[in-house]
């Protein structure tokens, strides 16, 4: 059985996660499987390359499951894929894995921030002052500095 997973094992056993995926508004199945490709990439490459039944096997889904949330991930700007090809050794080119690029968190956060920002409706032209008429923290000051 080939190994999925190039990760060099950590002092103490355990991997981090960015905080800026939370305010992302991921879904857990989403959280789940974009953990276990940060828990499989190469941390000088930022690759990696299991199997969407791998990755079920471990997030606890179904492979059809997490080819829906991988979908949803490269969406939202959080992984890039790229097909793979295998050669049998009868010489026939079959259809690999994906090649997950796991992408700088600063990008999706900008790409969700860009999204927000595009749905705000358009600002309304506010009403226009009187020329004479008075803030009321004018009226306040003058008040406090009189007293």
């Amino acid at each position: 059985m080939r190994k999925t997973c190039k990760r060099r094992p950590r002092q103490g056993g355990f991997f981090l996660l960015p905080n800026e995926i939370f305010p992302l508004g991921l879904s857990a199945g989403e959280i789940a499987v974009y953990a276990y490709l940060i828990f499989c990439e190469d941390r000088e490459t930022h690759l990696c390359y299991p199997s969407f039944r791998k990755i079920g096997e471990h997030a606890g889904m179904s492979p059809n499951t997490v080819r829906k949330y991988v979908t949803q991930l490269e969406d939202k700007r959080l992984i890039e894929t790229l097909p793979t090809t295998v050669w049998t050794l009868e010489e026939t080119a079959r259809n690999g894995t994906l090649l997950y690029t796991i992408l700088p968190i600063h990008e999706a956060v900008n790409y969700h921030l860009e999204l927000q920002l595009a749905g705000l409706p358009p600002r309304k032209a506010g009403r226009k002052r009187r020329r004479n008429q008075t803030r009321p923290c004018v009226a306040l000051c003058a008040v406090l500095e009189a007293g």
